[in-house]
């Protein structure tokens, strides 16, 4: 099974931004962790902070591996783009969101992305990512 975790803007800060909103562990810290707890899953990982670039992983991926997470930061709630390409692939896209998005300002409680995806998991911390990995399973 080949997944890939793809995050977008801000996330290459995980660990160090806003540790008490975002949690403290690093995202190289939990790409290794998710690899050790699932061995016969091909993991990769991809980060942007550029809308453009995501959504080309995106087209890349999209059609031939077995599962997406898909943390697109900001732009889950501002791009139109990325959420037609999360429409426009046959690969199944879990979103993920590190904070309680219920809990945030207004205009983080829609997102463009969700509508397209299998399921959207947020509020559970970094731990989001390996529960949206078993929901592949």
């Amino acid at each position: 099974m080949k997944i890939i975790v793809i995050n977008g803007p801000n996330l290459n800060l995980q660990g160090i931004r806003e540790p008490e909103k975002y949690g403290k562990e690093n995202f190289s810290d939990t790409i290794s962790t998710l690899k050790e707890k699932f061995p016969h899953i091909d993991l990769e990982y991809y980060q942007s902070n550029i809308e453009g670039e995501l959504i080309n992983c995106l087209h890349q991926v999209g059609f031939s591996y077995d599962g997406i997470i898909l943390n697109a930061g900001a732009y889950s709630h501002t791009s139109v783009a990325i959420g037609d390409a999360v429409a426009a692939i046959t690969t199944p896209v879990v979103e993920v969101h590190i904070s309680n998005l219920a809990t945030r300002e207004n205009f983080r409680q829609s997102s463009f992305v969700a509508p397209h995806a299998k399921g959207v998991i947020f509020g559970f911390g970094i731990s989001g990512y390996a529960l949206a990995l078993q929901s592949f399973l």
